[in-house]
């Protein structure tokens, strides 16, 4: 087997236990509140980056040693908030439609890297961002009379990942991936820590088993994630991450007993096909730059 199919075995492995993480997310926040599940959730991928961490060259100290540590601290805090929003997105508006709203976060990565990272885009991005912000208008589109204020979450969900990605390339270029992600788990855990004892729920055993199970797949799609990075280049790997919109169509249909509107469709589809490109341009022009030097 190549190491290249084994990175996209790794990358698929991740996304498919990202989406069953998502599902029980979603029926753990329909009973407890978010901050408290993703409180639980975060000290077992806590303490799985420490162990990770420890058995590195030069152990915990060397791991932790960053030349952006207010940047590192930030990034931390974004994801921690950013899993709390999503769980509350998919209790609330729904596994599919929510994954739909988050397809358009490479697009939007695009759009903030201009003024915050100093890229430059041309004309083939650009009419790939107007695209995915078409169809992200299509889904948000009102199927009834009023606009449904809920689906604003979803889009400043979107926003806050975006400025995590954001954040995490600028940290990329002092700190080593695996710094970076030990400071995503210890800061995540260290913020959610603070925040999630105010909203302590005592859960039934059953829902107790649900919760390890969210914290095995937890510690297993980061750790998979992880495996792909090794092998594959970003631009390989999130494509593949649009899988999570079909997992969460499915799951949400036939588990949830969700629906999907037309525009929903047409508008899922006109975000994907916008983010795949522009995620495809990022890449054949990083790689015409680096040529050049």
């Amino acid at each position: 087997m190549t190491s290249k199919t084994q990175g996209y075995i790794f990358a698929l492995l991740a996304i498919t236990i990202f989406s069953l993480q998502d599902a029980i997310s979603k029926h753990l926040a329909t009973a407890y509140p978010p901050i408290f599940v993703t409180m639980i959730r975060y000290w077992a991928f806590a303490l799985f980056t420490i162990i990770l961490a420890s058995k590195m060259r030069g152990g915990i100290k060397a791991t932790a040693r960053t030349k952006r540590p207010l940047l590192q601290v930030t990034r931390g805090v974004l994801l921690a908030v950013q899993v709390v929003l999503a769980i509350t997105c998919f209790a609330m508006i729904g596994l599919a439609r929510s994954q739909a709203i988050f397809s358009a976060t490479p697009i939007l990565i695009a759009l903030l890297a201009m003024p915050i990272l100093g890229e430059r885009v041309g004309w083939r991005r650009w009419a790939a961002i107007g695209a995915g912000l078409f169809g992200v208008l299509l889904i948000l589109k009102p199927e009834g009379e009023f606009f449904d204020l809920k689906l604003l979450l979803a889009v400043i969900s979107c926003f806050n990942f975006a400025f995590y990605v954001i954040a995490t390339r600028l940290v990329s270029r002092d700190d080593s991936s695996m710094t970076s992600f030990f400071y995503t788990g210890v800061v995540g855990g260290v913020t959610m820590t603070l925040i999630g004892p105010f909203y302590w729920s005592w859960m039934s055993p059953g829902d107790w088993g649900w919760m390890a199970l969210v914290c095995v797949t937890s510690i297993s799609s980061h750790y998979f994630l992880i495996r792909a990075y090794d092998i594959l280049d970003a631009a390989a790997v999130q494509p593949l991450t649009y899988l999570s919109l079909v997992y969460a169509s499915v799951i949400g249909m036939a588990v949830y007993d969700e629906t999907l509107s037309l525009n929903t469709i047409i508008g899922s589809i006109i975000v994907v096909a916008a983010g795949i490109f522009t995620v495809w341009r990022e890449h054949v022009v990083g790689s015409r730059a680096t040529a050049a030097n």
